[in-house]
């Protein structure tokens, strides 16, 4: 039959919600970031640390174990916020590194090959398309940092032979919670200086800049200036401030920056990285030639 002959009639079938349609993004960008070989690699990597943190965990309550290696007494290890805390630096910072890779797969891919008015054509909107690749990237970064985090609570919990998690809530509240605030943080910083760097490497190498470099600046500001607020600048100090009064750990530093500036200084970079999205993410690039 003639295409001229064929009648064509719009569709009358089920249409899925709108608002689920951003998981069909997310599915795809997960798919497309877990593809890679590099990334099995570095989430195995980021395993290492709450496998030694586990069996820490055991020794500490396990007599016999404390009885082999030569130390009896029962405060060898000392399971406390001090200890969670650690272990939750360490996954920070490599889910800094698993984020700077995947990061740039989820949209650097996109604008290289000019995808997004394809991808804006259809029923999907610009924010709905930076929310589908958020919730891939948060996803990935959730099964490194609050994930084993809260298995290790829990297993401290059950291993210990005193009532110990009912008094240490506060811990898991603050794993939870900054654990939360971090990678959401990565996830828009990641998401929004990829958009900007067709390059993925080169994206890779900014993600890390924009992290490292405004840490530099606060040095200089601190010093030149004699004030502590330079060191708002420096988002691995600022951090390691906010997960210390999250779990309620003792101060390891001789700074007493308050909270609600820290808090400002994160809303105001996420708040940053959300216009830059909003200026890149179009349905159409205008050349100019």
């Amino acid at each position: 039959m003639s295409v001229y002959k064929r009648d064509y009639r719009a569709y009358t079938g089920r249409v899925t919600p709108a608002w689920t349609r951003i998981f069909v993004l997310a599915r795809y960008g997960f798919a497309e970031a877990w593809a890679s070989k590099i990334t099995i690699g570095l989430f195995i990597l980021c395993l290492f640390p709450p496998l030694l943190s586990l069996f820490g965990i055991y020794i500490a309550n396990n007599p016999v174990m404390r009885v082999l290696i030569g130390n009896r007494g029962p405060s060898m290890l000392a399971i406390n916020a001090e200890y969670f805390l650690h272990t939750l630096q360490v996954q920070a910072w490599l889910a800094l590194v698993l984020a700077s890779w995947i990061a740039p797969r989820l949209i650097t891919f996109d604008l290289a090959d000019n995808a997004l008015p394809i991808l804006l054509s259809h029923p999907i909107s610009r924010p709905g398309y930076v929310f589908g690749k958020f919730i891939a990237l948060f996803a990935s970064l959730s099964v490194v940092t609050w994930v084993p985090l809260l298995l290790l609570f829990t297993y401290q919990g059950y291993a210990s032979s005193q009532p110990w998690a009912a008094s240490h809530l506060h811990i898991a509240f603050g794993l939870f919670v900054g654990s939360l605030i971090w990678i959401t943080f990565l996830s828009i910083l990641g998401l929004a200086f990829s958009a900007w760097v067709k390059w993925r490497v080169i994206a890779t190498g900014v993600i890390f800049a924009a992290v490292f470099v405004p840490a530099g600046v606060g040095a200089i500001v601190s010093a030149v200036l004699h004030t502590a607020y330079g060191f708002l600048l420096n988002f691995p100090v600022i951090m390691a401030l906010l997960w210390e009064r999250l779990l309620g750990a003792e101060n390891m530093s001789d700074l007493s920056l308050p909270t609600p500036a820290i808090v400002a200084v994160l809303v105001v970079a996420c708040l940053l990285c959300i216009a830059m999205l909003n200026a890149r993410i179009r349905a159409r690039e205008v050349v100019r030639g």
